[in-house]
């Protein structure tokens, strides 16, 4: 089984629902109490073996490239004032891994990252992500998959259970009855024709044969170019994709201002050195438990 080493990363959206935030600062780079939300999502690679990493961005995006560079000025200034701890947290940023960013070309939708960093991946399997989707796990959620896929050789995507009322938000697996194989992936189903609730995310593994078939792809919804789509077309020509939920851990989408707050409060409690004074200050507010 080939040896996955290399990430794609999707992170040229616009975050329009961050606005005016997002007017100069990418959505990715909202920090999850002191670290960017980009800089969990490469942690949680680095943690699987993932030895590059192919953000696919736009052209405001040069925060996020400065963020995974080093900053010598920083790091030297850091040095001289005694504060050791901070230079090597920084400087171990950009040694994490090999970073490569490439510039979105083609059709909006989120296929196309894919086919912008097809040239790279080769012919090797992959891991895809969404740079704003977080999963907050024991073991990295990405070396879950990886494991999975080394042991059974079929590409897959991550899952997880939403409330009913939610389901018409995202993209909706139907599995064969008793496994976690995919028949069919529903983006965005209206609530009553829902297969399940177990809403797709960010984190997959895919492979050349998947990139092909995204080129053939015509746009889909919306006049957007989906992987669901791919994904879909690869299923009925007798492909397996597996369906994937979270060990020990959950997604945390940062799409929408509500879901980041939580996800920045989750991350928080679990802080030593911010947890006991930040439920103090939630239990003063008479904000409900978390």
């Amino acid at each position: 089984m080939p040896k996955i080493t290399k990430a794609v990363v999707a992170v040229a959206g616009t975050g329009t629902r961050f606005l005016p935030a997002t007017k100069s600062m990418p959505k990715e780079m909202l920090p999850i109490v002191d670290k960017p939300i980009i800089h969990l999502v490469a942690e949680e690679l680095v943690e699987a073996g993932i030895t590059d990493i192919i953000l696919v961005t736009n052209s405001d995006k040069k925060s996020l490239e400065d963020h995974f560079d080093h900053n010598r000025l920083l790091e030297h200034s850091l040095e001289k004032t005694g504060k050791i701890k901070y230079r090597d947290e920084i400087s171990k940023i950009a040694e994490m891994c090999n970073y490569i960013f490439i510039r979105q070309k083609g059709p909006y939708g989120n296929g196309t990252p894919v086919l912008s960093a097809a040239n790279i991946v080769g012919n090797d399997p992959f891991i895809y992500v969404w740079g704003d989707d977080l999963v907050k796990s024991k073991v990295s959620f990405t070396k879950q998959m990886i494991n999975d896929y080394t042991k059974s050789g079929h590409l897959m995507i991550g899952v997880q259970e939403v409330p009913l009322e939610e389901v018409n938000k995202y993209g909706i697996v139907e599995l064969k009855h008793g496994t976690m194989e995919i028949i069919d992936i529903i983006e965005k189903p209206p609530i009553h024709e829902a297969p399940s609730r177990l809403a797709d995310f960010g984190r997959m593994i895919l492979n050349k044969e998947i990139v092909d078939i995204l080129k053939e792809t015509p746009l889909g919804k919306s006049d957007e170019l989906w992987i669901v789509d791919a994904i879909r077309t690869y299923v009925k020509r007798g492909g397996v994709f597996l369906a994937k939920q979270v060990e020990d851990g959950e997604w945390l989408t940062t799409g929408d201002p509500l879901n980041y707050l939580k996800a920045v409060i989750k991350y928080a409690l679990e802080r030593e050195d911010i947890a006991k004074e930040l439920r103090q200050f939630i239990e003063s507010v008479n904000l409900c438990n978390i």
